[in-house]
Order: C-alpha cells, then sequence, then structure tokens
C-alpha cells in the first residue's frame, strides 16, 4: 500500500512544503496564546494552527455550528485528494474508497459553549445543529458526504494514538480487499479553557518558560510536561496497483503496523516499556522486517518525564546497541493528542521520501535516561530504508506504523499491496 496524498494543517503552517521544510530547519511553531483567542490567559505555550473559514470547505448552509476540529479535518482531506489527484467517481469507484478520520475529543468546546447557551437561555438556547457539528464521527462523515464517498466510514477514538490507528485500519481495508483507496487521518482542537485547565490541574503541561517556543522539551534534561497543539493530517493511501493503472506515484509505501497494549494505568506508560516494544516488533513482524533493518524512529516523544524515558526502555529492548536515528516532532508543534499520530506519519512519510530526517527542537541537553541516537541541532540526511512513527496513549493504547521507500517490497508494497 502506497502514500498517494497528504494534507496537512498544522502550527508550522498548511502547505506540505512549509510544514517539513520547517521540520528540517528547526523552525519552531509554539506560541503564546493571545488576545481573543479562546485560550488566552489559560496556556502559556500552544501549537495553533492557521484559522480555517467554515465558507473555505463548507457549503455557507453547512457550516452553522461546525466545530474547529471539523474545519481542520475538512481542510486538510481537501488537500490530501487534491495532492493524490483523485477524484472520487472518476479515478476510483465511490464504493471501493473508505474514510477513517479520527479525534481523540471531538467537538469538546462546541459542547461547552452549548452547554452554557443551556444554563443561560434553557432548552431554547441549544442550536439544532450541535451533533453534527460536534460528534465524534463527523468528521468522517463530512468528509464522504463531500466527496460521495460510499464505502466503509469509520473513526477511532483511542486518545492519542487515534491518528495512527486510523492509518493503520486504512492498510487493513486495502490488504483485506475491502477498498482500493482509503482516506485516513485525524484532527484536534482542545485549545480551549476546559482541556488546558484539565491537563495543568493534572500538571501534564510545560511550566516556567519565558518563552513559549523552548517549552516543549522531548528526551532533554528540563522538560516538564508537554505543549498541546491543534491541527488535523490526512493521509490518501492507496492499493499498489491501482495507483500504477492511474499513473500515480507514491510518497513512500506503509509496510506494516502493530499495536499493543499496556494493560497498567489509565495515563501513565508501562515503565518498563513492554507494551510500546511489544507494538513496534509488530510492525516489524507485519512487515517482514528485522531492526536492524529500520533506520529511523518518529518517536512519540511527548516531553514528559515519565513517558520519554519508558519509551526510550522500549526502543533499547526492540533495537538493541544497534539504535536507529530517533527524533520528535513535538518539540515543534506541541502535542496534537488525537490528530498527533497522523501529523507524525506525515513526517515520517516525507522523511522516508526525502532522505532527510528533521531534528528535536529544543533538545540542547539530552537525558541520560534517554540514551538514543538522536537528531539534534540540524537534520540528518538518509536514505531510510524503513522508518517507524510511534504513537502511545492515554489508557495505554499503543501503535506502531512502518514505513518504507515507495516500491518496497513485501506487505503493502508494490508486490503484495
Amino acid at each position: 500500500m502506497t502514500v498517494t496524498g497528504i494534507g496537512v494543517v498544522s502550527p508550522l503552517g498548511r502547505k506540505l512544503d512549509e510544514f517539513f521544510d520547517a521540520l528540517v530547519s528547526g523552525r519552531r511553531g509554539l506560541v503564546r496564546p493571545e488576545g481573543d483567542h479562546p485560550a488566552a490567559g489559560w496556556l502559556a505555550s500552544a501549537g495553533i494552527a492557521p484559522p480555517i473559514d467554515a465558507r473555505e470547505v463548507l457549503p455557507p448552509r453547512e457550516g452553522r455550528g461546525v466545530d474547529r476540529f471539523l474545519l481542520l479535518a475538512l481542510a486538510a482531506a481537501d488537500d490530501a485528494l487534491t495532492d493524490a489527484g483523485i477524484v472520487v467517481g472518476q479515478d476510483v469507484d465511490p464504493r471501493r474508497v473508505s474514510v477513517v478520520v479520527s479525534t481523540g475529543g471531538g467537538g469538546l468546546e462546541t459542547f461547552e459553549q452549548q452547554s452554557h447557551r443551556r444554563l443561560e437561555r434553557g432548552r431554547p438556547g441549544v442550536t439544532p445543529y450541535l451533533l453534527p457539528g460536534m460528534l465524534t464521527n463527523m468528521a468522517a462523515a463530512r468528509i464522504a458526504i463531500k466527496y460521495g464517498i460510499r464505502g466503509y466510514s469509520s473513526a477511532i477514538t483511542t486518545a492519542c494514538s487515534a491518528g495512527a490507528q486510523s492509518i493503520a485500519e486504512g492498510l487493513r481495508l486495502i490488504r483485506g480487499g475491502q477498498a482500493d483507496v482509503v482516506v485516513c487521518g485525524a484532527a484536534e482542537s482542545p485549545l480551549h479553557p476546559t482541556i488546558a485547565s484539565a491537563f495543568d490541574n493534572a500538571r501534564a503541561l510545560s511550566e516556567g518558560w519565558d518563552d513559549p517556543a523552548a517549552a516543549s522539551r522531548p528526551f532533554d534534561r528540563r522538560r516538564n510536561g508537554f505543549v498541546l497543539g491543534e491541527g488535523a493530517a490526512v493521509l490518501v493511501v492507496e492499493r499498489a496497483e491501482h495507483a500504477a493503472a492511474r499513473g500515480a506515484s507514491g510518497y513512500a509505501d506503509l509496510l506494516g503496523w502493530g499495536a499493543s497494549t499496556d494493560a497498567y494505568h489509565p495515563t501513565a506508560p508501562r515503565p518498563d516499556g513492554e507494551g510500546a516494544a511489544d507494538c513496534m516488533r509488530l510492525a516489524l513482524e507485519d512487515a517482514g522486517l528485522e531492526p536492524s533493518d529500520v533506520d529511523y524512529v518518529n518517536a512519540h516523544g511527548t516531553g514528559t518525564k515519565l513517558g520519554d524515558v519508558a519509551e526510550t526502555v522500549a526502543l533499547h529492548a526492540v533495537f538493541g546497541t544497534r539504535q536507529p536515528a530517533v527524533s520528535s516532532i513535538k518539540g515543534a508543534t506541541g502535542h496534537l493528542l488525537g490528530a498527533s499520530g497522523a501529523l507524525e506519519a506525515a513526517a515520517t512519510v516525507l522523511s522516508v521520501a526525502r532522505g532527510v530526517l528533521p531534528p528535536t527542537v529544543n533538545l540542547d541537553d539530552p537525558d541520560p535516561a534517554c540514551d538514543l541516537d538522536h537528531v539534534r541541532g540540524s537534520a540528518r540526511p538518509g536514505p531510510v530504508r524503513a522508518a517507524l512513527s510511534n504513537s502511545f496513549a492515554f489508557g495505554g493504547h499503543n501503535l506502531s506504523l512502518l514505513f518504507g521507500p515507495a516500491g518496497s517490497p513485501g506487505p503493502g508494497g508494490v508486490s503484495a499491496g
């Protein structure tokens, strides 16, 4: 299976080249919310994506009461399908197209706003457009409606692994013969007071930094929490033979995936990293590859004390003394919760396609407990034979995706895709 289209709306921009060039150059996209931003005064640092006008992605009457996470998802899907050069109904049978676009929390800000209106005005204060404007399945549903997609449609809500799991579902659908094309990814817009307060009261957020761009510090000795971000990423994944038949070239192939559950704690990772290690091994097994075949890992790397060490332990368990290059883009983008895995998968695909590994920004003093082959300071040239993208979530949901160069042999590649 090959990735033929990518769309992103991120704290580093919306254009694909702008996004990846910013990652490679080490530009940081974190700022302090100010002015009339909903999170102003509630977050000291945040990854804020570009504004999306409802009229840009929906007909005028359909944009009423639509939560921002849906607008982000639609914008990313628009760009991904344009990038892939696919017209549903012309280049592919609508019944052979699936859409799996997910979120961690969905339209929580819209729900909160309507709850306030009910308290203030009673039943008449609640808009009749509330449910279609904020339900977690509505990103997938509205993309399907907009493009006439008639195949399987779903949304996955496994917290911070939702985006990666949506892409894995795309691989499952194509391998199972249920689809030729899958539009998959995730969107999240958590930058509002209630979510900010919840994470802050849980002492999960980075604090104490005068420069908001310095607050997200994966694997750094001085890291003290993550930074909330918002955005969306959508990939168009396609059966390799279908892409070849229409003359489309892929960025990279999705070779395998692995999933596991920590079964340990609602929010903390297993300190021994066993769950994370399991899903990486399963991804390698699914792709028919050995650990020595992997040149790069795009880490989950949130910048939390426990999480970064647990992921390090897992990487040592899987790769032993031959550690692949490792970086986390969350230093530049913040943590997009349910959308993080999709955005990081997009970055991993581009790393494979362009043969360059983005650095972990703000990694000034690596924690000795995170003794990995960090890409830091500047980008590192490839080539990349295989790359893992890791996503780990509250609840112990672990997901790893394995990508290789376009035309890779094996499951998901040209010879088997």
